[in-house]
């Protein structure tokens, strides 16, 4: 059976966004499919291998400890068939293993640093690592695993030296017997949510690529009958953090809100799902956008922005509403927005009828099976390029 080792900063319980939930759905698939090997960042736990940071690094700056803990990977994974990196996080460790042991290094690209400039501003030196860190490992990877079509023509334009027949399109998929329509109300209170009011939802984390600015830009002019319910947690550097925290609270001087600040139980965010009106995604990048599945395939219809795979997910019109963004022209992003969720206000059966196409489609194309079955084929296809026996 093929010898596969799955790399990845994220792992159960410690999961907080898109790629950590990737990681978990997809070896769950794969288990059946190949002999699966789960090395992640942090103690050992169900499931994982456990690397953590080195004693020596302990007071290192944080991209000094991520390649610290991507070697203590490297020295574990010999005797694999692949190895398969998650994120740029670990992409240093599946390049070097890949070298070392002379075994094929697949990527999945969830993102791109080229992508998100603005952690430039965040990290300095540590953003200059983190991007040599993944084009070095792009430029030597057997095989690279785009969860869009949006993300392959992101890959090689960031990376013109990637040749496109190692770029592999595998779509994000969604567990539809996990996530579904539930009728149960009753942990929404805990979370300062009235059911029986109208609502709609944000599900994320607190980071410059969700929109969150441009989210709450737009609530204001979102009809007040209609709470807005903030699902936002985990910032990622202290400036945001705080912004977001000023423009909560100004917010709420003007229409109802509920911020929940924690990262909610998947039973907790399915109920929010199915009750809402419609799930808020004001994204600015979004190679697809896990958490529009998650909502669909509880039978909600969705406002989106328009960028990266999200028009694949959501389809215009059928399972809800697609507002193009534009970069240099947030204000009118922001304008239409708010105007697309209104709209769906002022007609709630038609919401309804979204969230139940959008469940149909969900269901229908993104099942994680086929993402597993797919990604084996990519295994097996990078290991014959290589000339290596990936059976």
């Amino acid at each position: 059976m093929l010898r596969v080792g799955i790399l990845t900063r994220e792992w159960p319980p410690d999961i907080y966004g898109g790629a950590g939930v990737h990681v978990d759905e997809l070896v769950r698939e794969l288990r059946p499919l190949a002999d699966v090997r789960v090395h992640a960042f942090g103690p050992t736990r169900d499931g994982a291998r456990g690397h953590q940071v080195p004693e020596d690094f302990a007071k290192a700056p944080s991209v000094l400890q991520i390649l610290a803990v991507d070697l203590d990977m490297v020295r574990t994974l010999d005797h694999l068939d692949v190895v398969h990196s998650h994120t740029w996080y670990a992409n240093h460790a599946g390049h070097v293993a890949g070298e070392l042991y002379g075994v094929p290094h697949v990527i999945t690209a969830h993102s791109l640093e080229p992508r998100r400039p603005w952690k430039a501003e965040q990290l300095g030196g540590g953003y200059r690592v983190s991007s040599w860190i993944e084009s070095s490992a792009y430029r030597e990877a057997a095989a690279i695993i785009a969860v869009s079509d949006g993300m392959r023509r992101d890959v090689l334009d960031c990376y013109p030296f990637v040749d496109p027949d190692r770029v592999h399109v595998v779509r994000n998929g969604i567990d539809p017997h996990r996530w579904h329509p539930v009728e149960n109300a009753d942990r929404l209170a805990e979370y300062g949510v009235d059911p029986d009011k109208p609502f709609v939802v944000f599900v994320g984390r607190i980071t410059r690529q969700k929109g969150i600015r441009h989210l709450l830009a737009a609530a204001r002019d979102i009809d007040p009958s209609v709470t807005l319910v903030f699902c936002a947690s985990s910032p990622d550097e202290e400036a945001i953090g705080t912004e977001t925290a000023r423009a909560v609270a100004e917010l709420e001087k003007i229409r109802p809100v509920v911020w929940i600040k924690e990262h909610a139980p998947r039973p907790v965010v399915m109920q929010l799902y199915s009750h809402a009106l419609a799930f808020l995604c004001p994204s600015v990048y979004e190679p697809l956008g896990i958490v529009n599945l998650e909502a669909m395939a509880c039978g909600t219809a969705v406002v989106a922005s328009d960028v990266g795979g999200i028009p694949e997910v959501v389809s215009e019109g059928e399972t809800g509403l697609l507002v193009h963004y534009d970069a240099d022209d947030t204000a009118t992003f922001e304008q239409e927005f708010a105007a697309a969720v209104n709209s769906l206000v002022a007609e709630p059966a038609r919401a309804e009828a979204m969230g139940v196409a959008g469940r149909e489609r969900a269901v229908a194309h993104f099942g994680w099976d086929v993402v597993a079955s797919k990604t084996v084929d990519v295994y097996r296809a990078a290991g014959a390029a290589a000339g290596t026996t990936t059976t």
